[in-house]
């Protein structure tokens, strides 16, 4: 008489490539547990994999529904199949549900490369290879921290790096090298959005106009993944690790200029409207400090749909404030008024003008010099408190995560005066020339304005102005030098064009 065919459960992990190299594969193990099942006149009715692959939720959710599958058809089974013993389980927590499955349900663990008998002594011997398998996980774990520990300390990623950057191997060594087609990407998003008046939710349509292609799956960059790029530190050299950001040894994507307008523009979360000449942080409100925007509005009429812009204070519906509203034509007539108040229609005033600005900068030389001097000072006392701060860490009188908060804070100070101090100095060595020049530009600021398109507009407002005020319905300026000689009346000429 026939006996009755067996059934069995089966189970397949592999948790790292080595293994799969040393021949411990998922297929190696199925087929091993296929052959064992058919030797002993079985069938495997249910077979769970573990890949590689595998998160630890996916791993420990697999292993939770084979402990329930094997407990509610115990029944009719006749054993639990694995490869070897430290294919069974992780960790001796896991072990032990084994041990009870075989002992309360009776459902059998059987180890196929690594056969025991059910007895006292072969299940000892099975716990001695699953205390090994655990011992060897476990210290696997801290070595891989101790090596992701040891790579933060020099300067390179813990992990996969970012978008615009890729991994290349040289003489065997993993290094980070910037890649090329996506850093230009990188460098255009935060372009676009630092001095194009895009916002996170125009910045899409603008990079896809241009061509742009995030990834062939993705062509398209969602907004919660510009914010992500927009406030990734990476890209101007520096790693996260444990929630904090330290230096790193890659080159930075990002000039720290441009990164510092970015997140001044992210902090401020203000609607900034795309493609509109008088907003995007350019002018305040005189009644409550708040950013101008524009509107878009659109009405019918005989000749069809017609666009109206309008300009207004972002607190516009709130509390008392004064509603006004002013359409761009309003605004572009008070411009041009006061480009009027800066032309000099005498060309033996405008002479005297030049040479008087010549003499006028040379205070703002001396000023630019004292300016220097000040900040140098300040960027001696950040590098005095860096180093500070270290000998308090070498002397574990400060925690690792207040050091690595406070030091970070530091080196965007230190990166801010370097720049200022940068700026100062190419300023100084410019200041004539570009006086000159710009006293040049007012004189033709009108004609200029009216031929110019959005972007030449913004750059003219920018070069002219330091800030915009909207006192009611008047736009009132402060002046850049020289400009300011000529707005705030400053210059007095007699009838012989001879002072100032």
């Amino acid at each position: 008489m026939a006996q009755p065919q067996k059934r069995f459960v089966a189970l397949a992990r592999v948790s790292s490539r080595e293994q799969e190299r040393e021949g411990f594969s998922l297929d190696v193990q199925v087929d091993a547990l296929r052959q064992y099942a058919e030797r002993h006149n079985g069938e495997i009715i249910r077979l769970f994999r573990i890949a590689e692959t595998a998160s630890k939720h996916d791993e420990r959710k697999t292993f939770k529904e084979l402990m329930e599958f094997a407990k509610k058809n115990a029944h009719k089974l006749d054993g639990l199949l694995f490869y070897k013993v430290d294919r069974a389980a992780r960790n001796l927590f896991d072990y032990v549900e084994l041990e009870r499955l075989e002992s309360e349900f009776g459902v059998q663990f059987i180890s196929v490369a690594q056969p025991t008998e059910n007895t006292p002594a072969g299940r000892m011997q099975r716990r001695m290879l699953a205390s090994m398998a655990s011992f060897y996980t476990e210290q696997q774990s801290i070595d891989v921290k101790e090596g992701i520990e040891r790579r933060v300390e020099s300067g390179l990623f813990p992990s996969r790096p970012p978008y615009g950057y890729r991994n290349v191997r040289i003489d065997g060594r993993s290094i980070v090298e910037v890649h090329p087609e996506n850093a230009r990407t990188i460098r255009r998003i935060f372009e676009l959005y630092g001095y194009h008046s895009h916002t996170l939710d125009t910045l899409p349509d603008a990079l896809v106009a241009e061509g742009i292609e995030y990834l062939p799956s993705t062509p398209k960059i969602g907004r919660s993944k510009l914010y992500t790029i927009l406030t990734d530190r990476a890209y101007i050299g520096e790693i996260k690790f444990r929630g904090q950001w330290l230096p790193g040894t890659h080159t930075p994507i990002i000039d720290r200029r441009l990164w510092d307008r970015v997140q001044t523009l992210l902090g401020q979360k203000v609607y900034k409207s795309h493609q509109m000449t008088y907003a995007s942080d350019l002018i305040e409100c005189a009644h409550c400090g708040s950013p101008i925007t524009g509107e878009r509005k659109f009405k019918m009429t005989k000749s069809g749909e017609r666009e109206y812009v309008y300009y207004r204070c972002t607190q516009y519906h709130k509390g008392d404030h004064p509603r006004i509203r002013l359409t761009e034509n309003e605004l572009d007539a008070q411009m041009l008024a006061i480009f009027d108040t800066l032309r000099v229609e005498d060309a033996e005033f405008r002479d005297l003008f030049r040479e008087q600005l010549r003499q006028a900068t040379n205070w703002d030389q001396d000023s630019a010099i004292s300016k220097v001097a000040q900040l140098q000072e300040e960027l001696a006392s950040v590098r005095q408190q860096q180093r500070q701060l270290l000998n308090l860490r070498m002397l574990e009188e400060i925690d690792a995560d207040t050091f690595a908060s406070t030091n970070r804070d530091l080196r965007d100070r230190t990166a801010e005066l370097q720049l200022e101090i940068e700026a100062s100095d190419r300023g100084r060595n410019e200041i004539i020339d570009i006086a000159v020049k710009a006293f040049e530009l007012s004189q033709s600021l009108r004609e200029k304005w009216l031929t110019a398109d959005y972007a030449a507009k913004r750059r003219i407002l920018e070069i002219l102005c330091l800030n915009w005020t909207l006192e009611g319905a008047s736009l009132v300026p402060t002046m850049r030098k020289p400009f300011d000689l000529l707005a705030k009346g400053l210059l007095q000429k007699d009838s012989r064009c001879r002072r100032i």
